[in-house]
């Protein structure tokens, strides 16, 4: 990530078009967007070459969070890499005693961070930003918003970090069929590589003149964790019912409210609509999903795009190239029913591949809705990090939402309260 891509929380390409009175997704296009509902985030990041946009769109969705319930228009961002540390350290506790039978992998999903505010606590960013901590940083090299002071450039890859951990737990498994049993000091020579790429792990910190834990400062930033909800929506559970989400990157096996599709999307539309934000679940890997072009469809022929390259494993950056004139004009599309949805699920064209945040609803020239998307892909496409989804789109490929539950209206609430 390069520091300097951090921006004021609204947009800039929204307040220019505004003065025009048109909004659109990429230079030449005839699509025109119109705002519903619009809600402040904290700047655009990239994770860089990792794998870890739940860190990033959880964070988001938080920081979001802080500014609806404390009214500040400006929050410090919470340290993304602070929470991708403790849950590898929690990732490979659990590995080891399920014997290398669940994933250990980069990936993670949005109740992670709950969990690891409960059990951790949380820092600023500016505290542990996870750069190379040969660089030496200190929170005083960092403005409020995050940007870094000094002229370095860096970016996040994390390839050799996780290979290191992973054959680091491997050898571990090894180890489990010596008669003496596994050596318990192993964690610490884990906690080692960690330390090497991520920089030494935060005990006590001084911010803003104050002195804190990182629990004591999860404190401070005033959020109650038990006050957000996971949804979903598969008919391979029972509806209004809570399920696991049947995904790799589970490996918290964290649960859902299971829902109707309808219900699904009305209730994101109803947070948004009554100040909310939504953290968004989703495949990323379809030709309809387009972030150079600044939009994600589901075109109805999707013969129409023409794709060439192929996306990153991790889903780190916009990858393959996609064109069509879908992305342009304004098309007619699929139209996606609970039992299409659940096709692309059963028979994995559906997979869970990235997380996003959502901020904002709005409607283009025809009346279709659409949801303006925060990425954590940095900022190169015309909606500087942002793209608009379509309803389409994201009720074929959605995975899951996460919200406050107040954001779910009392209707919804009552049916999940008595599962």
């Amino acid at each position: 990530m390069n520091f300097k891509i951090r921006f004021f929380a609204i947009p800039l390409f929204l307040v220019s078009n505004f003065l025009f009175g048109q909004i659109t997704n990429v230079e030449g296009s005839k699509y025109q967007f119109k705002k519903i509902v619009h809600h402040d985030a904290t700047p655009v990041e990239s994770q860089g070459k990792t794998s870890t946009c739940w860190s990033f769109s959880a964070l988001s969705f938080f920081e979001s969070e802080i500014m609806r319930i404390s009214g500040k228009k400006e929050v410090t961002p919470l340290a993304e890499m602070f929470v991708v540390r403790k849950a590898y350290e929690m990732k490979a506790i659990k590995y080891i005693r399920m014997d290398g039978k669940i994933n250990f992998a980069q990936g993670g999903a949005f109740h992670d961070i709950p969990l690891i505010i409960r059990n951790y606590g949380i820092v600023p960013y500016p505290i542990y930003s996870g750069y190379d901590p040969s660089k030496n940083l200190k929170s005083t090299d960092f403005k409020l918003d995050g940007t870094l002071i000094k002229e370095e450039k860096f970016t996040y890859n994390h390839e050799q970090l996780f290979n290191s951990l992973k054959q680091k737990v491997n050898e571990v498994l090894e180890t489990t069929y010596d008669p003496k049993g596994v050596k318990l000091d192993w964690i610490k020579d884990y906690n080692s590589i960690l330390n090497k790429f991520l920089g030494d792990d935060i005990e006590t910190f001084v911010w803003q003149g104050k002195k804190f834990t990182p629990k004591s400062y999860a404190n401070e930033i005033g959020l109650v964790m038990d006050n957000y909800i996971s949804l979903t929506s598969f008919t391979n559970h029972p509806m209004y019912s809570k399920c696991m989400l049947e995904i790799p990157d589970n490996w918290a096996w964290g649960e859902s409210y299971n829902l109707p599709l309808d219900d699904l999307f009305n209730v994101t539309v109803d947070a948004l609509k009554n100040g909310y934000t939504v953290a968004w679940g989703a495949d990323v890997s379809e030709k309809g999903f387009s972030f150079k072009n600044g939009i994600a469809i589901v075109p109805k022929d999707e013969s129409t795009i023409e794709v060439k390259g192929q996306d990153s494993k991790g889903f780190n950056d916009a990858g393959a190239d996609r064109n069509s004139n879908a992305f342009l004009n304004p098309t007619e599309e699929l139209n996606i029913t609970q039992e299409i949805r659940q096709v692309g699920y059963d028979n994995k064209t559906t997979q869970d591949d990235h997380g996003m945040h959502i901020v904002g609803l709005y409607q283009d020239q025809n009346g279709k809705n659409y949801f303006l998307v925060k990425n954590s892909w940095g900022t190169s496409n015309l909606p500087k990090g942002y793209l608009y989804v379509s309803e389409a789109y994201f009720n074929y490929k959605t995975i899951n939402v996460y919200l406050h539950k107040d954001g779910v209206s009392d209707s919804i609430r009552s049916k999940l309260s008595s599962k």
